[in-house]
Order: structure tokens, then sequence, then C-alpha cells
């Protein structure tokens, strides 16, 4: 690895890419840092230690959150939203249509999920607010009076954040190496582990050895389940045009174990956050049946509860084989071998070969 990393940083093209990624991720761990006014740090710090509701946010906003500053949202709202877009798809024939269009129907899909980024970030600092006004982190919200002008204010600072933080990660796509996106969210994630890994030398050395084996193993895990095929052998008919043979040689078809990636997790976590949410409104109701109704859904949704995960285990189940099945419809492989003349050995074209193929998805995924 070390003799590849010399190599790229040899070649001038693929250094300016690499020191355009890091510039980029320094300004992003600089933002992340830069708090909103009004904040109390050390009640943030309560919350935070106390609700455990907030740590998938503050995991995509690259610890943002915890700080709750002008990125605290990160780009948390825009995969939501490209999460929405690639589920509508196969409902809506206009946005299949603009998928298939090329590049141009790409660019017309994003200004969509640009658009409903917007809301969504507006929506998730929303339901920040009351919770920090709680717990005492807080002081200037609402919607009348005085308040209003901060409230909307700090709104508007965390929507021009989460697209600055998008922007960012669209510039990585353009003009650096990797996943603008997915960079910055793991910008986010390592960012407190120097610090965590510090307290444990200090505190407890064989905590530290634990934690390594279990990153090191937990990594090759995940390296081995995401790369892992099943290889679908394929059989092309040979075709003779004039005086030359085409076709007759024989490949495969790797169909991903994981093929919906992160998104089942990413999709069931946040519909588990929002009864918690809106019960959480509702608690201090002086509508005793809506206070009682509140307090029963806060206890199912609490991350401390058996039945919390036992719902979201089912929920990550069934957003894996809905992805999956959204994501190898829009493939349309066996119309696509067809098509080229090819074949699997043993199933005949058209129909059968769909079935057989999302047979086959239907069985690794269970993985």
């Amino acid at each position: 690895m070390l003799q590849a990393i010399s190599n790229a940083w040899k070649l001038p093209d693929l250094r300016r890419k690499l020191l355009f990624t890091l510039l980029i991720l320094v300004i992003v761990r600089l933002a992340a840092h830069v708090p909103v006014p009004g904040i109390d740090p050390e009640g943030l710090r309560k919350i935070f230690e106390a609700n455990r509701l907030l740590g998938l946010l503050d995991m995509f906003s690259g610890g943002a959150m915890s700080n709750f500053s002008v990125m605290a949202m990160g780009v948390y709202p825009y995969i939501t939203a490209s999460i929405v877009f690639q589920l509508l798809q196969p409902i809506i024939p206009a946005l299949e249509e603009l998928a298939r269009e090329g590049e141009a129907g790409r660019a017309k899909l994003n200004q969509y999920q640009l658009l409903l980024t917007i809301p969504l970030a507006e929506h998730t600092g929303g339901r920040a607010y009351p919770l920090l006004q709680r717990g005492g982190a807080l002081t200037n919200f609402g919607l009348s009076g005085a308040t209003l002008l901060p409230t909307l204010a700090t709104l508007a600072t965390l929507i021009a954040g989460t697209m600055f933080a998008i922007w960012l990660g669209e510039l990585i796509d353009a003009e650096g190496i990797g996943n603008g996106m997915s960079l910055i969210i793991f910008s986010g994630i390592t960012a407190d582990i120097p610090g965590r890994v510090g307290a444990l030398i200090l505190g407890n050395p064989v905590a530290l050895l634990f934690f390594v084996l279990v990153t090191a193993a937990t990594i090759v895990s995940i390296v081995f389940i995401q790369e892992g095929q099943r290889r679908i052998p394929v059989q092309y008919a040979k075709r003779v045009r004039g005086t030359k043979m085409y076709g007759g040689q024989s490949t495969h078809i790797p169909l991903q174990v994981n093929s919906a990636g992160m998104v089942p997790v990413i999709f069931s976590s946040s519909i588990m956050l929002l009864p918690g949410w809106a019960a959480s409104y509702l608690v201090g109701s002086e509508v005793d049946w809506l206070s009682r109704a509140a307090g029963v859904v806060s206890n199912i949704f609490n991350p401390d509860g058996a039945i919390y995960w036992a719902l979201y285990f089912v929920l990550v189940i069934g957003f894996t084989y809905f992805y999956t099945t959204v994501v190898f419809e829009q493939q349309n492989l066996a119309q696509t071998l067809q098509r080229q003349g090819g074949f699997v050995p043993g199933i005949r074209p058209g129909r059968r070969t769909s079935e057989y193929l999302a047979g086959v998805v239907q069985r690794i995924t269970l993985v």
C-alpha cells in the first residue's frame, strides 16, 4: 500500500487530485467547529450524553452536530433526498425516464434532489431545536416575538451549511479522488478516533488492544461481504456477418451479495427516529390521553429498549429486500442479455432468465 501511495504521489495529475481532496476535507473539518450563536456548549454536551437518538445525525454531519456548528446537518438531508428519489423512480414513470436519459437526465434528477434537500434540512434542524431548548443548550428558540428572527436566521444558516457541505462533496467528485459525500462522512467519523485512542491508552491499554482487534475484524468482515459476488455464467451465441464470426465467448454476471449497501440502514434509522421525536413534543401535553400515548411511543422507540432494536432489525431486512429489488429491476439484466444474444446455460432467455436471476438475488441477499 505504501508503494502504491508513493507511485501515486509521483504522478503530477494524481498528486494534484490528492492535495485538492485533502484541502477540501480540511475546510470541512474547520467549518464543523464554527458554532451557531446562542448555543451553550456544556448544555449541548449533556444532551448528547443522555440522548443516543442524536448519534446518527452526529455521524452523518461529521461530528458537527455535537458542536451544533453551521454544518450541523452535514450531508444527511441530501442522502435522505437521494434515497427518496431512488425509491420513487420505479413508482413515478417520469423519474424513471429521466434516469434513462443519460448525463442530462441524471443532472435533472440531481437538481430535484437538491431542491428536496432544502426542506429536509430545515425539518431536521427544526426537530433538533426543541430538544436543545428543553436540555438548556438553547434559549432563543421560538416562532413569535423576539425569538422569531434569531430562529429563522439559525435555520437558514443550517440550510446554507448543508448546501455548502454538498457543494464541497461535489467539488471532490469533480476535481478530487473518491466519492465526495462518503469522504465527508468518513472524515467526521474518523475525526474522533485519535482522542478516543488517546483516552484508552491513558485509561485502559487492554481495552485499546480489544478495540483494535474488534475494529480489524469488523473491517475484514465488511470488505468480505461488500466484495462478495455470485457469478452467473453467461454464454453468447455465435453470429456470422459476412465472412467473420462474432460471439461465442463465455463470461459471467457478477451479482453483488450486498447490492443495497448502507441504504437500508440509513433509511431504517431515519424512520426509527421520527416517532420518538414526534412523541417528545407531546409528552408534556395538557391532554391526558395524548400525553400517555406519547409516553408509550417514547418507550417503544427508546434505543435502550428491546422493542426498538427488534423493529429496527425488521425494517433493515424489509428495506434491504425492497431496495435490492428496485435496483435489480432497474438494471433489466434479462432483456439486456437477450438483446445482446447472451443466455444463461440451461435457462431459457426472457422471462425465465429474469425469474432465475431474481431468485438468486433474493437468496444471496439473505446473507
